[in-house]
C-alpha cells in the first residue's frame, strides 16, 4: 500500500482559531498569513496531490502539483501550506490566484510525514527543523518555498505587516503538538482589519457561503470551481 493512501483518513489540516491582537511570547513562533488556498501535499515517489482543508483535491493545480513532486524527488511526506500567487514584490494576490493570472506557489509551514515517520506529536519547533531540513536541497526555481518565521516578537511582526498591507499573521506555540481538534489547537489567525484585499471579497463569495460552513477562505474549493468556469 503506498505511503500516502495510508495516512489520508489520518489527516486533518490542523485548526486556525481567530485572536483579536497580537502578542510577544518566547514560547510562540509567528508566521506571516499567506492570503491563499490552505493545502496539505501529499508527496510519493512520482506522484503529488494537493489537498483542501475539508478533503477535495485541487484539480486546477497540476502543473504546481507536478512542480512540487520534481522538487521533492525520493521522498514520502506529508506537508501543511498556502497555495498563493505573488506579485513581483512578493505579496500575495489572492484574486491572481483565483482568476489564474499567475503561477501559484506553495509555501510549506508544517511537515507531517516523511519516509514513513508520524511527526504530528512532535513539537512543532521540531518539525519546522525537520520540514527546513527536507526543502533544504530544492532548487531556487522551485516553487515549494519555506515560511519561515520569528520567534517571540508577534507585536512587532503584525506591526510591519499591517504597514506592508499583508493580511495578517498567524501566532503558533512552539512546543505544540500537531492536531485536529479545535478544542486544543494552538494556531491563531491575527487578522489585519485594514487589509486592502478584503474589500469586495465577502461579496463575490456570498452566493456560496451556504455551501463552505468553514470560516475563512483558505482551502476553499469552491473559489477553485468558480476560478475554473470563468
Amino acid at each position: 500500500m503506498l505511503f500516502c493512501k495510508y495516512v489520508l483518513p489520518s489527516i486533518q489540516p490542523m485548526p486556525l482559531l481567530k485572536r483579536r491582537s497580537a502578542f510577544d511570547d518566547p514560547d510562540w513562533i509567528f508566521e506571516l498569513k499567506y492570503d491563499g488556498f490552505r493545502a496539505v501535499a501529499r508527496v510519493e515517489r512520482g506522484r503529488t496531490e494537493l489537498i483542501s482543508r475539508n478533503g477535495n483535491t485541487f484539480a486546477s493545480f497540476q502543473d504546481l502539483q507536478q512542480n512540487v513532486c520534481a522538487s521533492l524527488p525520493n521522498q514520502s511526506a506529508v506537508l501543511d501550506g498556502e497555495i498563493v500567487c505573488l506579485d513581483r514584490k512578493g505579496k500575495s494576490r489572492f484574486n491572481d490566484l483565483l482568476f489564474r493570472r499567475g503561477d501559484p506557489c506553495f509555501f510549506a509551514f508544517d511537515l507531517l510525514f516523511v519516509n514513513g515517520q508520524d511527526l504530528r506529536t512532535a513539537q512543532l519547533c521540531v518539525r519546522k527543523h525537520e520540514l527546513r531540513r527536507v526543502l533544504a536541497g530544492v532548487r531556487a526555481d522551485s516553487r515549494v518555498q519555506y515560511a519561515d518565521h520569528i520567534e517571540t516578537f508577534g507585536t512587532r511582526l503584525f506591526r510591519r505587516v499591517c504597514e506592508m498591507d499583508l493580511e495578517g499573521i498567524v501566532a503558533k506555540q512552539k512546543f505544540a503538538p500537531y492536531t485536529s481538534d479545535r478544542q486544543i489547537s494552538t494556531w491563531y489567525k491575527i487578522r489585519n482589519p485594514h487589509y486592502s484585499q478584503m474589500v469586495g471579497r465577502e461579496k463575490l463569495f456570498e452566493r456560496d457561503r451556504h455551501d463552505e460552513p468553514v470560516a475563512g477562505w483558505h482551502g476553499c474549493t469552491l473559489a477553485c470551481a468558480y476560478a475554473e468556469a470563468n
